[in-house]
């Protein structure tokens, strides 16, 4: 009987989490499967527009494109960055992990504006560009994908970082020793037995990255300035601009399937634990 009582004293201990899922995930998400196929009519009406709009596939290109994009750019900073932190002196590696953690203590609507305030015509960049005369005219860095981007990317980075620097910690240090003294290169170790060792890093880290980039809202809304639609922005202005839920139900039920998809690649060629430590 005590077995017993203590199994279910766990069981009350955790039963909250589920709970908390249940209640705030998995009933929400089952609401919006059922108004993609009943709203504004019972019917596969929503898909089948998903898959004939040109307007709907140019916002859902858009988005892959500059998820892509920002994945790319930011695993090769957070590459640098933590190939400095593992490998740097305590020094910099205070002043990486400085870089890495201030962002996070900013909130991302700070950030957001800020980089607007350093990027529009009359900015910052601009200014130090056309005083150092490298411009005569100001340059577009908002209202378009760069300004996009450039703070998505700003954003991301840390994100990136935790992975890496998890993943190349776990490397053999003994292993690049014996490759240099067998004669091998500095660069023929990192290409040949860093950087495959960083493999799954590299790919759990550009997931996690792809997978967060999705859902951004506010850096396209405010940088874009309209220009730059993005998928999670779209589904906004489906219900709450133009109320038509079920074609925003079944966009979101599309980014679902795809963040699953990802996901299940992130667990099958990636071990989890070696990207959390």
């Amino acid at each position: 009987m005590a077995r017993i009582s203590a199994r279910w004293q766990h069981r009350l201990l955790l039963w909250p989490l589920p709970a908390v899922l249940l209640l705030c995930y998995v009933l929400p998400f089952a609401g919006i499967a059922v108004w993609s196929v009943t709203l504004p009519e019972p019917g596969m009406a929503n898909y089948a527009r998903l898959a004939t709009d040109g307007s709907i596939h140019a916002v859902l290109w858009r988005t892959l494109y500059l998820c892509a994009t920002v994945g790319v750019l930011a695993l090769l900073l957070a590459f640098l960055m933590a190939y400095c932190w593992l490998y740097s002196s305590p020094g910099w590696r205070r002043w990486v992990e400085l870089c890495v953690f201030l962002p996070f203590w900013i909130s991302v609507l700070v950030r957001t504006f800020g980089w607007l305030i350093a990027l529009r015509s009359n900015g910052l960049v601009n200014g130090w560009l056309e005083a150092l005369g490298v411009i005569d005219s100001p340059l577009a860095l908002t209202r378009n994908s760069l300004g996009v981007v450039i703070a998505m990317v700003h954003f991301m980075v840390p994100f990136a970082f935790f992975p890496l620097v998890s993943s190349m910690r776990q490397i053999d240090d003994r292993v690049l020793l014996a490759a240099r003294g067998l004669g091998a290169s500095r660069w023929r170790v990192f290409v040949s037995i860093f950087l495959p060792q960083t493999l799954p890093g590299l790919l759990g880290a550009f997931i996690m990255v792809f997978v967060f980039c999705l859902g951004f809202f506010v850096i396209p809304a405010i940088l874009g300035g309209g220009q730059t639609v993005m998928a999670a922005e779209y589904v906004f202005l489906q219900m709450f601009q133009t109320y038509n839920w079920g074609i925003g139900a079944a966009i979101c039920m599309l980014m679902l399937a795809l963040v699953s998809g990802l996901v299940w690649i992130l667990l099958r060629f990636s071990r989890v634990e070696r990207l959390v430590g």
